[in-house]
């Protein structure tokens, strides 16, 4: 069965009207996105893979790296083409793929330049086959190739609150977000995302979290809509993680490939 048969009954274009509607989620992506481009530019790779970019490709704060995006979802696709084609004179030119990440790692022919970092923001809950998304990573990694993977985090203060109130029984329960936006009930805390990447040939080598949500999507929005939370509070609660390591909203990690573990196929 190809990766596209696979992903064909989550409706795409669904996704993405709730995507763009969902509260407060442009906010968690500004700071998710504040995070992978500090990592990125830590690492100044030469060729970046970026795997799902949404709106905003990475690219467009890139210049100077060589982009690949893939992407499944059309509408996403279509505006990461006209935005590439829209770059300055003088910008690296970001290539566009639309399609599924596995079918992309098939279809790369052998003994092709390897990318030198691989960024999978926020996608991993979301794909059917975690094992053989991660596998497809795996495959388009050289030696030094690093990949950032950052998930929903299982211990994040809304949730442990949520078991603390009663609500839910562990903290790893479904979300309404999560039925929402059509992923699985798979909720990563540090230890299961690490057996995860393992388990498809990829070695965790540092770890974090980013931004500390005490509440829900909604709540945080009726806050920020009532004036009550701030920028200022905003940028507190993401510095926060300085001092609750692993307990931010979302979990981030950066993996090497094994070279002992094969190609990594189940």
């Amino acid at each position: 069965m190809t990766a596209a048969a696979e992903h064909a009954p989550r409706d795409l274009a669904e996704y993405t009207q709730q995507y763009r509607s969902l509260p407060f989620e442009p906010i968690q992506i500004e700071y998710r996105r504040r995070l992978v481009l500090q990592k990125v530019r830590a690492l100044a790779p030469a060729r970046l893979l970026e795997v799902g970019c949404g709106e905003r490709p990475l690219f467009l704060d890139l210049p100077n790296t060589a982009c690949t995006v893939v992407e499944p979802t059309a509408a996403f696709a279509a505006q990461a083409r006209q935005l590439a084609g829209e770059q300055p004179s003088g910008a690296q030119p970001a290539r566009v793929v639309e399609g599924f990440l596995e079918d992309f790692a098939d279809q790369q022919v052998a003994g092709r330049p390897s990318f030198d970092m691989i960024v999978a923001s926020c996608v991993l809950h979301e794909v059917p086959d975690p094992r053989r998304f991660l596998s497809a990573l795996r495959r388009l990694c050289g030696p030094g190739t690093v990949v950032h993977v950052n998930v929903p985090n299982a211990r994040s203060v809304h949730r442990l609150l949520a078991v603390a109130m009663g609500l839910i029984d562990d903290p790893t329960a479904t979300s309404d977000t999560q039925r929402t936006m059509q992923q699985r009930d798979t909720v990563y805390d540090l230890a299961s995302l690490r057996q995860a990447m393992a388990g498809a040939g990829l070695d965790v080598a540092t770890h974090g979290s980013l931004f500390v949500k005490p509440f829900t999507h909604r709540q945080m929005q009726q806050l920020v809509d009532q004036g009550f939370m701030t920028r200022a509070m905003l940028d507190g609660l993401d510095r926060l993680v300085k001092w609750m390591p692993e307990m931010g909203s979302e979990l981030w990690v950066h993996a090497r490939a094994n070279p002992a573990f094969g190609n990594g196929m189940p």
